[in-house]
């Protein structure tokens, strides 16, 4: 087992995990001595592109970015969405994931989805790839208007039998996304491997965000999205400084100058 993975396992009721996005060298290089898990999600479809929907993001599109990743991350574990349409089957996936581990050297891979694609990730197991699952609200799938997940007794009792499914496929950790407080709570506590929650309470072994969120420079206003810097301020700032020394003739001096 990847000695990345095996520190991830080892934090479970021990250590809260930390989990962020990343879509290019220069993000991933920031958070790589900060956190445990990068991401390369396929979020960066509406965040980067404006798509309305993660299903447009080709997979193309997810080894370029996390090809660039890659070239910041030296400690942090690094796991790659597998984007809409590349995982209907078993022999599609098991293609896509070694696609996606041979160009970008990530450690793993995410897959949306509980028991109807158990048999998936079984067979990516047998074939030694590692996989984190992810319940919930599943934007690759997600229909309709936004609402939490584990609002009925039905729906409360399929998540956690998909999460102990998800488990016993192999997956080494789960994101929950959405899920209503107490049922993350049990969900987390019936597992022994770690839930990394996103809108799904402090009850999660660990948290993930989109990079872009959490400093402010993507703008959105879902519930779960706490802005804890405003980095287009900074910007905005350095660009204004730049103009001004451009325009007064202080910029390049000739320190900066042949």
């Amino acid at each position: 087992m990847n000695t990345k993975i095996k520190n991830i396992l080892s934090k479970k009721n021990k250590s809260k995990i930390i989990c962020l996005t990343s879509y290019s060298k220069n993000i991933s290089e920031i958070l790589d001595n900060l956190v445990d898990i990068i991401l390369v999600g396929d979020s960066l479809g509406s965040v980067l592109y404006s798509y309305n929907t993660t299903k447009k993001v080709k997979l193309d599109t997810m080894i370029e970015h996390s090809k660039s990743v890659r070239q910041g991350v030296k400690q942090s574990l690094m796991v790659v969405d597998m984007p809409y349409n590349t995982y209907r089957n078993k022999v599609e996936a098991l293609k896509n994931a070694k696609k996606i581990i041979k160009y970008s050297k990530a450690d793993a891979i995410k897959l949306e989805g509980g028991k109807k694609i158990v048999k998936i990730i079984d067979y990516l197991r047998k074939n030694k790839i590692n996989v984190m699952g992810h319940l919930g609200i599943l934007p690759q799938s997600h229909k309709g208007k936004f609402r939490y997940k584990g609002k009925t007794n039905l729906e409360r009792k399929k998540l956690l039998a998909d999460a102990l499914l998800l488990q016993k496929s192999g997956v080494f950790s789960i994101v929950l996304e959405c899920i209503e407080t107490n049922l993350a709570k049990k969900i987390t506590k019936e597992l022994h491997i770690p839930t990394i929650g996103i809108g799904s309470s402090v009850n999660c072994d660990g948290q993930v965000l989109v990079t872009d969120d959490l400093i402010g420079l993507n703008l959105t206003s879902i519930r779960f999205v706490k802005k804890f810097h405003n980095i287009r301020k900074d910007i905005m700032l350095a660009v204004k400084k730049f103009i001004k020394e451009v325009k007064t003739k202080k910029y390049p001096s000739s320190k900066f100058s042949y």
